[in-house]
């Protein structure tokens, strides 16, 4: 049976393949419709199960609040040639509408939604995989229930996306968050929203610093009493230099050594424990700062936190939730 440019055309606006395709699955299936879907999604299968170890770097987020209900997904791909497809775009947009309309609360219920084309979702991404012949899938999906939400895609290029929910209606103020949060990645809304396992490491990783910063200013004071060159001192490569240069002997080098290893054992098992703690305190107030949203510095009066910030146009006015994603590697 002859195939008609027609059926082909019919087959590429309902699949989406290329002509191409949709000619050699309809004369395989004799001018049959149904089959040549049926061929074309076997195929996005094939092919989907050949690139299933390929990395997807590229793809398209957006965002979207319709009726209380926001939600942000991407649909990742390996080239941003693919990622920028009017299709592919369209497609992830799809996806979006079907999420936020359903009110989906996982990226498992996403994929279980049925498009207006008829398909699932996750066929719908195999099948542009088999079309487009990349590894694609589904990921970052995030979502915010309630009133007076504000989105923000970063330069509307689908890279990035923000949602932050306030406890009033500020649009300005609102606006002004979602740009803050896609500038400062913030880890968490306040200290109570940071795990506890982060906080413990932090504050193990700050007492470790302290404890090696006051030590390194006992050695360094000890070597300058004893008369010696820092620079020289610094490591075995820089005392071989010295050595090479006549600097000094190898007599000396062999007193900076010592030195180096007494003094730092003292100094290391007579620290003043309550002195680390401070200081170690001190650094995780400073990790707290730049992680927590409430009290980064607002980006665009570093005078202010994001709480004053907030407070200067509403004494009531906070942020009650922000998701963020993105995908560059940050």
């Amino acid at each position: 049976m002859a195939v008609t440019i027609a059926d082909i055309q019919k087959l590429r606006k309902m699949t989406g393949a290329g002509l191409a395709d949709c000619k050699k699955a309809l004369t395989e299936a004799e001018g049959d419709i149904e089959k040549a879907i049926e061929l074309v999604r076997q195929r996005g299968l094939a092919i989907a199960a050949k690139r299933s170890d390929r990395e997807t770097s590229n793809g398209c987020v957006l965002v979207k609040v319709v009726e209380g209900f926001g939600a942000m997904i991407a649909l990742k791909c390996e080239t941003d040639f693919v990622a920028n497809g009017k299709d592919f775009i369209a497609l992830t947009q799809a996806i979006l509408d079907a999420a936020v309309e359903n009110k989906c609360k996982s990226l498992d219920e996403v994929k279980e939604l049925t498009l207006a084309t008829g398909e699932k979702v996750a066929d719908a991404v195999v099948q542009r995989s088999g079309i487009t012949g990349e590894k694609m899938e589904l990921d970052g999906y995030n979502f915010i229930e309630g009133d007076n939400i504000y989105t923000y895609n970063h330069q509307n290029k689908n890279i990035l996306c923000t949602m932050v929910q306030l406890n009033k209606a500020a649009e300005e103020q609102g606006h002004n968050m979602t740009l803050q949060v896609a500038n400062t990645n913030p880890m968490g809304l306040d200290v109570d929203s940071i795990p506890e396992s982060v906080k413990e490491s932090e504050l193990k990783v700050a007492i470790e610093k302290t404890k090696e910063e006051q030590v390194k200013k006992a050695v360094e004071a000890a070597l300058k009493k004893a008369g010696f060159n820092l620079y020289i001192a610094e490591n075995e490569e820089h005392i071989a230099e010295g050595i090479a240069k006549k600097e000094i002997t190898e007599e000396q080098a062999q007193e900076i050594r010592d030195l180096k290893v007494r003094v730092a054992e003292e100094k290391a098992a007579n620290l003043p424990a309550q002195m680390v703690q401070n200081i170690a305190q001190g650094r995780l107030q400073k990790f707290f700062k730049d992680n927590c949203l409430v009290k980064q510095d607002y980006i665009w009066d570093t005078k202010m936190t994001v709480t004053d910030y907030l407070k200067a146009a509403d004494k009531e006015l906070k942020v009650v939730d922000f998701k963020r994603f993105t995908l560059r590697a940050e």
